[in-house]
Order: C-alpha cells, then sequence, then structure tokens
C-alpha cells in the first residue's frame, strides 16, 4: 500500500507537471509552483491536524487540474476537478471510499466558494490552498506585473490584497499557525 501510495504521487505530480507546461495552460507554469506549495503544506497541515495524509496529498495534487486542463473550466473547477480525480484514480483501481474522500477535499477547497468542510481531510486541503499564495509571492508578482501589465503600485497592491483574501479564507486554527508568516510576508510588500 505504502508503495502505490508513492508511486501515485510521483505519477500525479508528473502529470500536473506536464499540464502546466501545455500552451492551453493559461496561468503557466507558476500554476504547478503553486500546486506544489499546497502539496507541501498540506502534507505539514495533515500532520497538525492529524489528517489522513494519504487523502490530503493526492487531493492537493488534483485540486486545480480542471483549471489548468481547460481554463473554460475555471469557475467551477472545484466541481470539473472532482470528476476528473474519479477518472484519474480508478486508472490505479484506487479505493472507492478513498476517491470519494478525495473529491470532497477537491469539491471544498475553495476558500470563495463557502461550503461546509464535513472532514479535516478537507480543511487541510482547504488551508493548504490558502497558504501556498504566501509561498508563491514571486508567481504573485508575475501575475501582476507581466500578465496583467500593473504599474508598481497597483502590483503590490493586488498582491497584498491577494494574500490578505487567502489569510482570511484559512481556518481559525489555519490563522492561527500561520500568523507569523502572513505578517512577515506584508511587512515586506509593505
Amino acid at each position: 500500500m505504502e508503495q502505490m501510495r508513492k508511486d501515485i504521487l510521483k505519477d500525479l505530480q508528473q502529470e500536473i507537471y506536464d499540464r502546466c507546461q501545455r500552451e492551453t495552460n493559461e496561468f503557466g507554469l507558476g500554476c504547478y509552483y503553486h500546486i506544489a506549495a499546497v502539496v507541501q503544506n498540506a502534507e505539514i497541515l495533515a500532520d497538525e491536524y492529524g489528517a489522513d495524509k494519504e487523502i490530503v496529498m493526492i487531493a492537493a495534487w488534483l485540486h486545480d487540474i480542471a483549471s489548468i486542463t481547460d481554463y473554460s473550466l475555471y469557475a467551477l473547477h472545484h466541481i470539473h476537478g472532482a470528476k476528473m480525480a474519479y477518472d484519474i484514480l480508478k486508472k490505479y483501481d484506487y479505493n472507492d471510499e478513498k476517491i470519494l474522500l478525495v473529491q470532497k477535499c477537491i469539491e471544498n477547497h475553495r476558500g470563495s466558494v463557502s461550503f461546509e468542510k464535513s472532514s479535516i481531510e478537507e480543511l487541510c486541503v482547504a488551508d493548504a490552498d490558502a497558504i501556498s499564495h504566501f509561498d508563491s509571492v514571486p508567481s504573485l508578482l508575475y501575475l501582476a506585473y507581466v500578465q496583467k501589465k500593473l504599474g508598481i503600485e497597483d502590483g503590490r497592491e493586488f498582491v497584498k490584497n491577494k494574500l490578505q483574501r487567502s489569510f482570511q479564507k484559512l481556518s481559525i486554527r489555519g490563522k492561527k499557525l500561520y500568523q507569523h508568516k502572513y505578517e512577515k510576508v506584508m511587512e515586506v510588500l509593505g
């Protein structure tokens, strides 16, 4: 079982990397770094919260799969991503009950869409997604200055506002864990 999990995680990482490199991915490779940061934070939070690490890490790799695959799915990427996750995980003969848990994590990962988190695994993935923006500030700056072509002050405000919204999306426990990180990043941005 442990070997199968490592194989799935390794394969998912490659799958996401490959999809992020496609010309059809409108987010660019920066999205890969966001997703990798979500996975890293999800693993930490799974340990901290006592969640099922396998479920959390698989869901973290797949949480944005729909939006990087087809930008037209972005608005409902949490719904489409859960469906895509089912198809991907069935190829591994992954347990149906575990697939359902992964799907719930993906469906409920968006802080901007207020869904009740019914499991600690869902909370881990949602918190990891929100806090990942603090690990990918260069990608946010690239988005602001290169893709959106904002000026210096407007770009800085764009990034600060994004980070403030991300912090507000965290659970109460997540805010306590990441308060220091939030303060330090905001201090750097001025």
